[in-house]
């Protein structure tokens, strides 16, 4: 059994109210912008991420980056898992990213995340995104109990929970 319905369909484009700023799926050819983005915000994603996911790597390249894009790309293609890149306007640059994951741990059916760049943290589009998720899952997405790592619950508490079957 899947984790998402069979006719779940996931959204492509989601704007991100009162900005310029949108999320959309991200993919392998972002590369370009997700790099210098990653990368830029590095020490404080590694705080954040780092005893979940390992990651952000400080010796992470581009090519373990495209690498790691391309995966999310098939992911999402397959319905397995989502990282919606958070862009601006003209898909100049990418800002964060939103994950939405099936749950590694008990107790929820969706587990989600999402970081901004260092740039945008404390501010509007921060702001923005934080208001915007939640209510977004709860409106476009099936799941009945969804955890919010870093939000409702500390990374460190969900690494305590036992894993899902």
């Amino acid at each position: 059994m899947s984790w998402l319905p069979d006719d779940f369909v996931h959204p492509v484009n989601v704007p991100v109210p009162n900005t310029t700023l949108h999320l959309r799926p991200i993919r392998e050819a972002d590369t370009a912008l997700d790099y210098p983005a990653v990368m830029g915000s590095r020490a404080r994603l590694w705080e954040i991420f780092g005893p979940a996911w390992s990651w952000p790597k400080e010796t992470m390249t581009f090519e373990e980056d495209r690498i790691d894009l391309l995966r999310h790309e098939r992911e999402i293609a397959a319905h397995q898992s989502f990282n919606y890149a958070l862009l601006d306007e003209d898909e100049t640059a990418i800002l964060g990213c939103v994950y939405i994951d099936p749950p590694e741990r008990t107790g929820s059916d969706g587990e989600v995340s999402w970081w901004v760049v260092d740039d945008l943290v404390g501010g509007d589009a921060e702001h923005a995104l934080d208001a915007l998720v939640p209510q977004w899952i709860a409106t476009d997405w099936p799941f009945q109990q969804p955890r919010y790592l870093g939000r409702d619950i500390t990374w460190q508490d969900w690494l305590a929970l036992p894993r899902a079957s």
